[in-house]
């Protein structure tokens, strides 16, 4: 059995998993660039080990970081995500030092990683894609060809691409030509490959992803679906669970199609597939991401599965405790993504020392946060610094339940996306259940919030003053 596992990652992720590790009774280790020597992952593992001065190198290599698992005598190495979650060569490497990957195998990353691949996959599976271009495109004159033929708007979309990177919309054969290269030099640079292929947009899509457990005993389950609809360049900002959009049979249909897509696959260890939702109720595949979600806690909540201890028992080997039948939905969950961000200055990064923090609580509440009190929010890494999940038994209970602790929690020191997240909940749309992907850009106004907060104020000036005096 797994007795010690490597945490392959940082922050709010990492903290999460080793939380996980000590419920199971498994010893964890953190690792850590010099940035990161006080971070919160690092106090919470058993043991912590210096990836040295590079800020984001160490947590990029996957020869050094199973070098270390072996040296220090871990059975396994979670990957978490970001950084070399959907890196197959981190999974090859484990294979051929011994230590056990806590993820797919790195056939199943490298396929559901090209999104080319992943389509051709699903084509042959029988599950719906949106059109588009057969392989890569090899110049400017093919895209054109291909969107012409297909109709504007059309996604440029890099081949190895995740995370909202590497995605441009195009309205007209101008804004293909604008942004064919700025794809290209995006992809290069994040993902190391320029390859890109043309798929037609979606217009005003809601977007609907599926979580799903596969063990090596051939079972395949889902855990029912969350809308990810609310996101800004592509970038998830809310996630909700389940839907408010679906309607029961829909709810059925999307279940049934991700099973198939990842037993089409071969698919092992916990997954989500991706789809788009168009206007006419029609489910497009768009990705499947092969491992653990930022928003996976949504899911936990309102299926009261604990996902990662899931991975490490089928990684493991073991079978899953869970047939579909004993999945139950039971009230519905939100996540918002505290990022420290200035949504009135473009949201641009707001790094800095948290002078003050204080974590939201009470009834159906949950934090996974990477922050304290005195931590410094380093500039090397993703803003994301806490999630708030609330979880209500009803969607209107759940929309002033998340008031109520968006309102509770307290972050000094820096600018963060709390106040945005209240004027979303205010607006009439978003209470209605009703929105799609363009919501946030159709709802400018939502920027215009005020600063202004009477007993934020007060307790700013209080954690001013204990700081000054105490020097912290």
């Amino acid at each position: 059995m797994i007795r010690k596992i490597l945490i392959a990652n940082r922050g709010e992720i990492a903290v999460r998993i080793a939380r996980a590790c000590t419920e199971m009774g498994i010893r964890s280790a953190a690792v850590y660039a010099e940035a990161d020597r006080h971070a919160l992952h690092v106090k919470k593992a058993d043991e912590a080990y210096s990836l040295g001065p590079d800020t984001v190198a160490g947590y990029l290599n996957a020869h050094r970081l199973v070098t270390l698992a072996v040296q220090t005598g871990c059975d396994a190495i979670h990957p978490g995500y970001g950084f070399l979650s959907e890196n197959p060569e981190l999974a090859e490497i484990c294979a051929k030092r011994g230590i056990i990957f806590i993820g797919p195998d790195p056939k199943a990353i490298r396929r559901m990683g090209d999104k080319l691949e992943a389509r051709k996959s699903m084509i042959k599976a029988g599950i719906p894609v949106v059109p588009g271009s057969d392989g890569n495109v090899r110049s400017i004159d093919e895209a054109r060809e291909i969107a012409t033929r297909i109709g504007y708007p059309v996604m440029l979309k890099a081949t190895s691409g995740g995370g909202g990177r590497g995605i441009r919309r195009c309205d007209s054969e101008e804004d293909l030509k604008r942004s064919y290269d700025r794809v290209i030099s995006e992809a290069t640079k994040a993902f190391g490959s320029a390859d890109v292929f043309v798929e037609k947009c979606v217009v005003n899509p809601r977007h609907i992803e599926v979580q799903i457990l596969a063990d090596h005993h051939g079972n395949v389950i889902h855990l029912c679906e969350r809308d990810c609809s609310i996101q800004r360049r592509h970038q998830k900002l809310i996630e909700i669970a389940p839907s408010p959009q679906l309607t029961e049979v829909q709810r059925k249909e999307i279940g049934k199609l991700a099973v198939k897509a990842a037993k089409k696959v071969g698919y092992r260890n916990a997954g989500t597939v991706e789809f788009l939702l168009d206007e006419s109720g029609k489910f497009y595949f768009m990705e499947m991401n092969t491992r653990l979600q930022v928003e996976h806690t949504v899911t936990e909540q309102i299926t009261g599965v604990d996902i990662v201890q899931e991975q490490v028992r089928i990684a493991d080997g073991q079978a899953l405790r869970y047939k579909q039948k004993d999945i139950k939905i039971h009230g519905i969950a939100m996540e918002f993504r505290i990022n420290a961000e200035d949504p009135k200055n473009d949201f641009l990064p707001s790094y800095g020392k948290i002078t003050r923090y204080l974590a939201a609580g009470g009834p159906g509440i949950r934090t996974d946060a990477a922050i304290y009190t005195g931590y410094e929010i380093p500039p090397y890494y993703d803003s994301m610094c806490a999630k708030l999940t609330v979880w209500a038994l009803t969607w209107e209970q759940l929309l002033n339940r998340s008031v109520r602790a968006l309102n509770d929690i307290g972050v000094y020191g820096v600018k963060t996306t709390i106040p945005y997240y209240l004027e979303i909940l205010k607006s009439r749309e978003f209470r209605s259940g009703v929105f799609n992907t363009s919501f946030v850009d159709a709802h400018p106004e939502l920027i215009n919030y005020s600063t202004k907060h009477p007993m934020r104020d007060v307790a700013a000036a209080v954690a001013a003053a204990i700081t000054a005096h105490t020097g912290l």
